[in-house]
Formats: C-alpha cells, structure tokens, sequence
C-alpha cells in the first residue's frame, strides 16, 4: 500500500512551483487589473491550451485564490476542460469527504486534503420537497437514527412498529451516499414519511449541489458501489399501501449520459431456502452493505425479525453475465458488522478490508479477505475505537492506503492512516502452528506503531455519517 507518497511529495513540489508564480501573477493582476479583465487570452502570449495546461497544474488548495485573478480564469477553474487536462496530466488529488450530524439533524461535509492537511465546509445539501402524505406505516422512524450509514436498523425496526413518535420532517433521513466520476451522490431516503426517488450531485469543480436523472424506484437506506466507473443502487426498502417493503432490485447509473438502467433483482436466495411459509413471512431480507472487489458487487445479506438480525451471507452481481450469484460461504459468514444490519468495507490496492469492533469496548482489528482460503484473516493490533458514539468508525482507502475516521474520547474526529505494511497473525480461530498467508499487516502498539493520526478536527457532538473519496 506504500509507493504513493512519493507521488504525492511530488505533486506539492510541483504546487509549491505554481504557487510562487501564482503569487507573481497576482501582483501583476493588482497592478494592471484592466488589462487581464479585458485580455483574450487566459495568460497574455501564451495560447489558451498551454495555459489551461499550467492552469491544471495548481493544486486544488489553490484553486479559490486562483478565482480571484480574473473572470477568466475563475472559469477555467470550473470548467469541465480543466478537470479533463488534470486527468491527462495525471494531476488529480485525492480528498476526503466527510459527512456528519450534528444534534439537530443537521447534515455537514467537510472536505479534507491530505497534501496541505486542510479542512473545507461544503456548501449544504439542498432542501428537497415531496407531497405530503400520510404516516402511517413509517410512524417511528427518527432521522437522527437513520441518516445515510450510520443506520440503525433495530431502531427503524422499532419505529415501525409504532414505538416511537412520528418522522421528523428532516430531508435525505435514510439517504444513500455514492461518489463516481468526480462528483458525490446523495440518493432517495425519506422525507415527510415519503420515499423519494431524486438525487441530488455534488460537483466540486463548481462546488454546488444540482439535482440529476431520479432512481426509477423510490427507495431508502440502499447501498451504493462503484463499478466500470457506473454508481450502483441495489435494496433498501419503499413504501407501499402495507407500510414499508425491502426492496430486491438494484439499478445503475451512468454519469456520463445521465441514464438510470434496470439490473436483475438480487435473488436473496437464501430467504428463500427457510423451512416454513411463517418464518418466510416472519424473517425480512436486507442488503447490509456493498463492495466492489475484483471487478465485482459484493452484497451481504441479512435477514431481521425486530430485535433480531441473522446473518446469511450474500450475493455477488458480475457485470459481465449480467446476474447475481451467491456469496462465497467464507466470505459471507466472516464479515464484520460494524452495528446491527450495517457492514463497512473498503477495497485498497486490490485488498478488501472490514474493520471488526467486537474486540473490546474501546478497540476493533483490521480483517482482510484471502480469496484464495476464501477466509477472512485478522491483522495483528489493536486500533483505539470509541464505542460510547453512535457511529464509532468509518473506513476509507486513498493515497494507495487504509484509513480509519473515527472519534477519541474528547469527540474529536480523528483520521488514522496505515503507515506500513507486514506481515499477518493467525485469527483466534486458526491453529498456532498453522502457517498463514502473508497479507498486509497493519499494527498499531508501542512495540510497531503502524497507525498515524493523519488529521483531526473537533467534531463534538456530530455523529460520523459516510466518507468518500473524490480523485479530482
């Protein structure tokens, strides 16, 4: 998982150059501010292609202060054309976005950048509208609990039984939150105990929020992943005369044409294996998670009848079949949950990784998945985990390595970055004299401290919501 830094050392360099001269040009432009505002040309006796070029060149820190210039050069730095030169050149940066909650159900991001170890406010999500309609068979259902991942299902659960009090009218309660092509995603959810089929999309080349193409079924607490650069949406559950149904259908969208497309329903093969009609009534079937992973959607599955939730593996969607197939059993029946009927992973530099955090109740352990035992081994050290949050962790893989965003005991917002690789330990339930095979090991310990604290920012009460990375 190393290698990248050198890159990323090299980008700043790179920056710290054009910073200079950008301090040059503006002292220029303060100076003759009539000539840049009416001259045709982005930089005077340059064509307009090589300065885009050098344009594409400026780290995105400095992108804000390189509006300022001029009209034109604030629109090149939100143009369309500017982006594409960056991926040409190979001068993308990857960044962080971080979702959160605070006390009153109010939705923050915050974008971190790694290089300049900065944080920036994006602008709010948009106020979404619905028609009203009635509650029933969504009494209950308490947005702070059930805000894009860090649902509570237990909780929904409840509220579905009528044991709580009515739906806050807060929008995105139950969103999915996807990221593709750039841009961030926030999908369906509830709003007014309707469920909702629009998206809304972050671009932040222009930083705004726009709504794009809806989803062709309204659908709430669905899981995303990206595949051949295409958002996928696979469960969930919708509304319906009877109340609440989970949903089996998945659907894709392709940003470059702005196209939602059916996909075959995921089978949920094992709910249909239970032994009698009443527990097939009985036992609801949910998509707990999603992953892409070896050129593949990876769906585990759980089937809940409140307060309860049984594991049942999973199904695998392969793109270029075009179906769903069962989840290798190891797989399956080994992968962490973070809470009930919620399972984390991300996939860095080709390894899939689920953080486990039934180890005590202030620590969790890297897993990771060896396809070849079909078999998830643990990762030798423990990783600080403050349990007493609601969401305690996120995971999250950029700059070619894994990262762990979570709160410490002072509630401030902590991201940990594994610093080095080595090799792995048996899990506990692997014989001491079996030899295991070598994966990266990640250790955090007075005797190999692997884990850095890379950034960190007060986040007092707000509750960790989803992360995702944008390489723009």
């Amino acid at each position: 998982m190393g290698g990248v830094l050198s890159r990323s050392n090299h980008k700043s360099n790179v920056g710290e150059l054009i910073e200079g001269s950008q301090s040059a040009s503006c002292k220029r432009q303060r100076t003759s501010d009539s000539f840049w505002e009416h001259s045709p040309r982005l930089i005077p006796s340059l064509p307009d292609e090589i300065s885009i070029q050098i344009l594409a060149r400026l780290p995105r820190i400095h992108h804000l202060s390189a509006k300022l210039v001029s009209r034109s050069w604030k629109a090149a730095v939100m143009s369309s054309e500017l982006y594409r030169c960056r991926k040409e050149l190979g001068t993308t940066e990857e960044w962080l976005y971080l979702l959160t909650k605070t006390d009153g159900d109010k939705l923050l991001w915050y974008a971190f950048d790694p290089i300049s170890i900065k944080w920036q406010r994006l602008p709010p999500m948009p106020a979404t509208a619905v028609n009203d309609e009635p509650k029933s068979g969504l009494s209950g259902l308490r947005a702070w609990n059930m805000v894009g991942s860090s649902i509570r299902i237990a909780d929904a659960i409840r509220g579905w039984l009528g044991r709580k009090n009515a739906l806050d009218q807060v929008p995105f309660c139950g969103c999915a939150i996807g990221a593709v092509d750039g841009c961030l995603y926030a999908l369906g959810g509830f709003f007014r105990a309707a469920a909702m089929t629009s998206v809304w999309r972050y671009d932040p080349i222009v930083n705004s929020w726009n709504e794009v193409s809806p989803m062709s079924i309204a659908r709430a607490y669905c899981k995303t992943g990206v595949l051949n650069g295409k958002l996928y949406v696979v469960g969930g559950v919708t509304r319906d005369r009877g109340g609440l149904t989970p949903l089996q259908s998945a659907e894709v969208f392709d940003p470059h044409t702005g196209i939602w497309s059916e996909v075959p329903s995921m089978p949920f093969s094992k709910a249909q294996m239970l032994p009698t009609a009443f527990l097939a009534d009985l036992l609801k079937p949910i998509a707990t998670g999603m992953t892409s992973y070896q050129g593949k959607l990876y769906v585990p599955q759980s089937l809940y009848c409140w307060p309860f939730f049984v594991d049942v593996g999973g199904e695998v969607y392969d793109p270029e079949t075009n179906a769903w197939v069962e989840m290798p059993i190891g797989m399956g029946d080994g992968w962490p949950a973070r809470q009930a009927g919620t399972k984390l992973s991300v996939t860095v530099e080709g390894e899939l990784y689920a953080l486990d955090p039934s180890t005590t109740l202030d620590s969790a352990r890297i897993k990771v998945y060896d396809h070849q035992d079909d078999s998830w081994k643990v990762i030798e050290g423990d990783i600080p985990i403050n349990d007493d949050s609601e969401s305690p962790y996120l995971l999250a893989g950029f700059l070619g390595k894994l990262h762990v965003i979570t709160k410490d005991a002072n509630h401030n917002i902590m991201v940990m970055q594994a610093d080095r690789q080595n090799h792995s330990v048996p899990s506990p339930s692997t014989s001491s004299n079996k030899i295991v095979h070598e994966v990266p090991e990640l250790v955090l310990g007075s005797e190999a401290n692997m884990w850095r604290v890379i950034a960190s920012r007060s986040g007092g009460s707000a509750e960790l919501v989803s992360c995702q990375i944008l390489d723009v």
